[in-house]
């Protein structure tokens, strides 16, 4: 009697939808600083006497607003970034109100790769960053990452926690997306997105018909 062989399990089944983010907590320190600001130049402009040094006044309120302002939005922005992977596409989305964002078909993508540890320093600070010799980066947190190799040669690296799914979910998305590609013209992909194989002996083409012939006599 043959035993049955133990066959590999199969693999995690990838969701629809991968959302994931990343946070940086001290980002809100940064923010109270900016509201802090904001709170004094009002400060200024209300208890500060006007009838002299109206150009000085005038210039410290302004500044300490504009400046309070600057960095509080500047930081609310990347208190924590998003990623939403679907069929199509890659979408980032930072902070709260979602600006800056960003979504990238996965058609263009020609690769992903899993970066263990990603800081501000490579990138030359926080936020949304670009630089000519390395491509594109939403940095908001020390850690790891996704690097994404497009097909006009430029990349794009986004921190986000448990980077190595994001990355499984990526190429996996991108293999349907090769599959639907290289499908024959005109014919009619399968439910995965594969190309329709040859007819099979159950199913004969039109040329493989049988041709009635003629009856038998009386």
């Amino acid at each position: 009697m043959d035993h049955p062989r133990d066959e590999p399990l199969p693999p995690d089944p990838v969701p629809d939808v991968w959302t994931g983010r990343a946070t940086n907590r001290v980002q809100w320190a940064l923010a109270a600083t900016g509201a802090a600001c904001v709170a004094l130049g009002i400060e200024l402009a209300v208890d500060l006497s006007w009838t002299s040094g109206t150009a000085a006044l005038l210039m410290a309120v302004i500044g300490c607003v504009a400046a309070g302002l600057l960095v509080l939005f500047g930081t609310l922005a990347f208190v924590h970034v998003e990623i939403t992977v679907d069929r199509h596409a890659l979408e980032v989305r930072c902070g709260h109100m979602g600006v800056p964002r960003r979504r990238i078909p996965l058609d263009t993508v020609v690769g992903a790769e899993f970066a263990p540890w990603v800081t501000p320093r490579q990138w030359g600070g926080w936020g949304y960053r670009w630089l000519p010799e390395k491509g594109t980066a939403v940095v908001v947190r020390r850690g790891e990452g996704v690097v994404l190799t497009l097909g006009d040669g430029r990349s794009f690296t986004v921190t986000v926690d448990d980077a190595e799914t994001a990355v499984r979910v990526i190429r996996h998305r991108m293999g349907l997306c090769a599959r639907r590609d290289a499908g024959a013209p005109g014919g009619r992909p399968g439910p995965d997105g594969a190309a329709p194989g040859p007819p099979g002996p159950e199913d004969p083409g039109a040329d493989d018909a049988p041709v009635p012939g003629p009856g038998p006599r009386a």
